[in-house]
Formats: C-alpha cells, structure tokens, sequence
C-alpha cells in the first residue's frame, strides 16, 4: 500500500469518525482500567479531546480498585486494559464488574486482539475492542459509535 493511499484511508476514517462523534451521547463519567501509567494518561489525554475538558476520568490500576470505584459511583464507559498485572486478563475482570452491577459499555483495549480473541471478549460481554496499536481518536470514535449504536439499539 503506498503512503499516498494510506493516507487517503486515514483521512476518510477520521471524516467518518467526525460525523460519528456528533452522534455520540453526552458522556461524564469514564473509567479506565489500565495498569500502565503512560497508556492510561494517552487514553484519557484522548477522551479528553473528544468529550472536552469537564469529563470525569478515573482509573483504577488493579481490578480491585476497579470495583471499589465501580460501587462508589457508576460509569458511563469503561476502558479495560486486556492483561493486568501481575495475571488477571478481561477474561476474568469482565465478569467481576458485571457481577459488581456495572451494565454499561465496555471497550477492551489490547495489544493482542485477533478475531478469536475480539470473539472471546465479545461472548464476555466487552462491547467493542481496541487494538493498543490503533489507540487514536480516530479509531475510538469509530468504537465509541459502534458501541452507542448498539445501546440505543437495544
């Protein structure tokens, strides 16, 4: 593929996700779940150019303190990092949030989402997946519109 049309490719998914953004419901309340420091304040730095300035973004290092702020007030989206240290996967905190009464979206973020893996995630309950190599404005807002395309489909 040449530069020129990569390029092409890029700026017609960030037109399309521009449109979607506008489609987009008012969000205030995220909750990140990632272990690692630089990729959760990359994410939120994102979010923040998306939604603006006035929306509330948490993050929670561990799952445990995923659930403390799950049960201290509910979020509206949830980022969840696919691998956490020291070994819990979305695998297993997925079901752990559900089961603390979280209902919401999820959006795994991963830096191995193939399509068994998305399938597996998708089966859990995870509303849509990020591949970390694709972590953009772009390519969030094309999640973020697939992701309240099917909440307001159900």
């Amino acid at each position: 593929m040449t530069h020129a049309k990569a390029g092409g490719e890029f700026l017609a998914r960030r037109d399309k996700a521009t449109v979607a953004q506008l489609a987009l419901p008012e969000i205030s309340n995220v909750l990140i779940i990632e272990d690692e420091t630089f990729d959760a304040d990359r994410l939120r730095a994102t979010l923040h150019v998306i939604f603006g300035r006035r929306l509330s973004v948490r993050r929670a290092a561990t799952i445990g303190s995923a659930l403390d702020y799950v049960l201290e007030q509910q979020p509206e989206l949830v980022f969840l990092d696919d691998y956490l240290k020291p070994n819990d996967t979305a695998t297993l905190t997925i079901p752990f949030l559900r089961r603390a009464g979280y209902t919401g979206p999820i959006v795994v973020v991963s830096g191995a989402i193939d399509r068994k893996r998305r399938a597996e995630l998708k089966t859990l309950g995870a509303s849509e997946c990020i591949h970390k190599d694709d972590l953009d404005s772009v390519r969030i807002q094309e999640a973020l519109a697939t992701v309240f395309a099917q909440v307001t489909a159900a």
